[in-house]
């Protein structure tokens, strides 16, 4: 634990097993700085998954306004805003550790820990930030990069558990491992038909769907650019839906995703809305900011009306 006055400016969550232990690494060369500043903090080390978010709950229960600094992946941060008890009343700064990094990516944030930690103690842009919700069988989680059905949560799943994310990560290709598991999941995964309701009541049926993405910002696995005009701050979702192409032609289109070069293609639906709701033919998989969840056949999913201010490069 840091400073415990209860004056702390900046309450810090901190995953010391972010990218295969280097969340500890980086922590134990800012903490000399924040201390050689006289900066007021308060530090949090997370012990195991779910628990930033119990620590984010614990900070924020008291209803007050707060700076929280997240060290660690987006999965970290995904479970500190699901741990918030009122986001428009937090300001969050966040210094990349992990492997995909679409948060920052998506914010212009540096991915150079010193660069990001600078930016948080000088803040030049603040954003507000819109947040996500995903809801299926009455259970509610937040996102703040995406969320999804289908081919791209199985995935998120899949990576969560893979040698090739551990591997890749000491080299220091992590994010190649969301493509490496891609391409194998699309030997097993079947697609599936699609209805999307819309908040009009207009109804769309997509068969042979592979997936469909809720975009909050660009980049959604390790730099897949799946809807480039994706803003956090536009009080819209972009949905990505892919259906209707061969096993080939996601080959194909996968590496033009990076660039968001993938857009006009047929089987590539984008469309910008509030909320929407999605039924699919079978129970498929589901992510939050790439954290795995539950088989769902329907779920909705919308834009919270309270916004959370993010630190910005």
């Amino acid at each position: 634990m840091g400073d415990k006055s209860e004056k702390a400016e900046y309450d810090i969550i901190i995953n010391p097993k972010a990218r295969s232990g280097r969340g500890e690494m980086v922590w134990k060369k800012l903490e000399p700085e924040l201390k050689k500043r006289r900066v007021s903090y308060r530090s949090y080390m997370t012990e195991r998954r779910k628990h930033a978010r119990k620590i984010a709950e614990s900070i924020t229960s008291d209803g007050r306004e707060h700076i929280l600094v997240v060290l660690g992946g987006d999965g970290t941060v995904n479970e500190v805003i699901n741990g918030i008890r009122s986001p428009g009343k937090i300001t969050l700064g966040y210094i990349p550790i992990g492997s995909s990094n679409d948060f920052a990516r998506g914010l212009g944030i540096p991915k150079d820990p010193d660069r990001a930690f600078d930016i948080i103690l000088a803040p030049k842009k603040v954003v507000h930030m819109d947040l996500g919700i995903l809801t299926g069988m009455g259970k509610e989680r937040r996102f703040a990069v995406s969320a999804g059905i289908g081919f791209d949560a199985a995935v998120c799943h899949e990576v969560c558990i893979s040698r090739w994310k551990t591997i890749l990560n000491r080299i220091g290709l992590g994010k190649l491992s969301y493509a490496a598991v891609a391409l194998n999941r699309l030997r097993k995964d079947r697609p599936v038909t699609v209805k999307v309701r819309f908040p009009d009541g207009e109804e769309k049926i997509f068969k042979k769907t592979y997936f469909a993405a809720f975009m909050n910002l660009p980049y959604e696995g390790g730099g897949f650019k799946f809807c480039p005009e994706a803003s956090a701050e536009d009080g819209l979702l972009d949905v990505v839906i892919l259906h209707g192409v061969s096993v080939p032609k996601i080959i194909f289109l996968l590496p033009l995703a990076f660039s968001g070069k993938h857009v006009g293609f047929k089987g590539v639906n984008i469309m910008k809305c509030e909320k929407i709701q999605i039924r699919a033919s079978r129970a498929c998989p589901l992510h939050t900011d790439g954290e795995p969840g539950f088989l769902r056949k329907e779920i909705a999913v919308h834009i919270m009306e309270e916004r959370m201010k993010v630190i910005t490069g």
